[in-house]
C-alpha cells in the first residue's frame, strides 16, 4: 500500500511545493487547510500530476477537532506516514507590547496545542509500524526573537521545545520528529502576498526562498533523519 502524507496548512507557497515533493516520491497526499475551493483545486492540479490526493478543510486553531480530522484521513487513505505541519496565522506579526491574551491563546491553539493534539492522534500508528515522521515548519523567531513576531515566537518556541524532546523518546521506535526554523520570506505564500501589498512592513533582513528549497529540506529531514533541528536558510 502506498504511504500517505497528512499535509496541514496546504494553502499557498509552501504546502504544494511540499505535496509535490511528497507526491512525485509516491505518497499520497491529504491536503488540510481551511479554504475548501483551494484545497479541492489542488487536489485537482496534484490528480492530473499523477499525485492521489484528497481535501480536508479544517480549522487547525481548534485541536480539540483534530482526532476527528485524523480518523477522517485514516478512513480514506487507510494509513498516516508522515505527518508535515506548516499553517500561517498573519496575526502572528504582532509586536510584543499590542500582544493580547486573545490573539495569544489562538496562536498557541494552532502553534502550540494543534501539534500536540497530531501527535496524540497518530504517534501510536507510527510507532506500531516502526516508521515515519512527524515534521512542523516555523518561523525562525521559535530560536530568534524579533520585534514584531512575538506572536508566532512565543507558541513556535514552545513547540521546538517539545518536539525536541519527543524526538528522543520516539526515535529508539524507529520514527523521527523534527522542527524547521525558516529564517526567510517563502515565496508565494500568504505571508509574500501580504508584504507585496504593503499589509505588512517590509523587513530587508529576511531573504527571500523558494518553497521548492524548504520542501527539498523536508523531504531529506524524513528520509535521511540524521537531525531532529534544522535552520534554513
Amino acid at each position: 500500500m502506498a504511504k500517505t502524507l497528512v499535509l496541514l496548512g496546504a494553502g499557498t507557497g509552501l504546502g504544494p511545493a511540499i505535496a509535490r515533493r511528497f507526491g512525485g516520491a509516491g505518497f499520497r497526499v491529504a491536503l488540510v487547510a481551511r479554504n475548501h475551493e483551494r484545497l479541492a483545486a489542488l487536489a485537482d492540479q496534484l490528480g492530473a500530476e499523477g499525485v492521489e490526493a484528497a481535501a480536508f478543510p479544517a480549522d487547525l486553531a481548534r485541536p480539540a477537532e483534530i482526532p476527528a480530522l485524523v480518523d477522517a484521513i485514516r478512513n480514506r487513505f487507510a494509513r498516516i506516514d508522515v505527518v508535515s505541519y506548516a499553517p500561517l496565522d498573519l496575526n502572528g506579526f504582532t509586536p510584543a507590547a499590542e500582544l493580547t491574551t486573545t490573539t495569544a491563546q489562538r496562536l498557541l491553539d494552532l502553534y502550540f496545542l494543534t501539534p500536540i493534539a497530531l501527535v496524540q492522534a497518530v504517534a501510536g500508528e507510527l510507532r506500531a509500524r516502526g516508521e515515519g515522521s512527524i515534521l512542523i515548519s516555523q518561523s525562525v523567531s521559535a530560536t530568534q526573537p524579533a520585534p514584531v513576531l512575538s506572536g508566532i515566537g512565543p507558541a513556535m518556541a514552545a513547540t521546538r521545545n517539545y518536539i525536541q524532546s519527543l524526538a528522543a523518546e520516539i526515535a529508539p521506535d524507529g520514527v523521527h520528529a523534527a522542527t524547521l526554523q525558516i529564517g526567510a520570506m517563502i515565496r508565494g505564500s500568504g505571508v509574500h502576498a501580504a508584504l507585496l501589498s504593503g499589509a505588512i512592513a517590509p523587513n530587508s533582513e529576511f531573504p527571500e526562498i523558494d518553497p521548492a528549497d524548504i520542501a527539498e529540506a523536508l523531504w531529506e529531514l524524513h528520509a535521511k533523519r540524521d537531525t531532529s533541528d534544522l535552520q534554513l536558510p
